[in-house]
């Protein structure tokens, strides 16, 4: 009883955050009639307040981000394209992001340099996760086996560091950036709302990074036996 209580608490703390935002992201997702433009035409405009000309708003196919390699702006097309307070509010914490990278931000720079670390370390990581059982039967030398998981699970903890600096970047650019902008923009009622939504923004970050955690500890877990 135990373990199903615990294993519930677990799928609860994991998943819950992550279902919470998704219904909050979609609660306020219907087209306002009272705003004069759309998520994307907001974000330019903030970006020229600004005066960052040089930084793109462009579609994106795989979640709303700020690309500071390409300097774009990148929300996904119900956001962009979309007349509501969370694609307004998505805008403005992407541009929040955009402003970090131009004020040279050092936690963003940061998380940059280890998401690129990440990326090959994960695929080295997965690699040699695979490859863990066919060296144990050719070579026979279970040492070396050892070794190559070992290795794999650092390449595991790496994307666990990136998630957990990656929390602070995105708290930093919700409410030190993206809120006082909104305040100058929607209503008061709007402004709690559009808390709500950053709020649920930052807990997708909050998910993931739960669930990197999780899955280091379930390979900690098997390493021990």
């Amino acid at each position: 009883m135990f373990i199903v209580l615990l294993l519930l608490l677990v799928v609860i703390i994991v998943f819950g955050p992550q279902l919470w935002a998704k219904r909050i992201l979609n609660k306020y997702s219907h087209h306002r009639k009272d705003f004069p433009g759309t998520g994307g035409e907001f974000a330019q405009h903030l970006l020229t307040q600004f005066e960052m000309h040089d930084v793109k708003v462009e579609i994106s196919e795989t979640g709303d981000h700020y690309d500071s390699t390409a300097k774009a702006v990148r929300l996904i097309r119900p956001n962009l394209e979309g007349k509501s307070l969370t694609a307004v509010a998505t805008a403005a914490h992407e541009v929040g992001h955009a402003i970090q990278d131009k004020v040279n931000y050092q936690p963003l720079q940061a998380r940059t340099r280890l998401v690129k670390i990440a990326q090959i370390t994960e695929k080295v990581g997965a690699g040699l996760m695979v490859m863990i059982p066919i060296v144990a039967i050719f070579t026979r030398v279970p040492a070396l086996g050892i070794l190559m998981f070992i290795g794999g699970l650092m390449s595991l903890g790496t994307a666990v560091i990136v998630h957990l600096v990656t929390l602070p970047v995105e708290w930093d650019a919700s409410f030190k950036r993206a809120l006082p902008i909104l305040a100058n923009y929607v209503s008061k009622r709007d402004q709690w709302a559009a808390r709500r939504i950053l709020t649920a923004c930052a807990l997708t970050y909050v998910a993931s990074s739960l669930t990197s955690l999780l899955n280091l500890w379930r390979w900690l877990a098997i390493l021990r036996r």
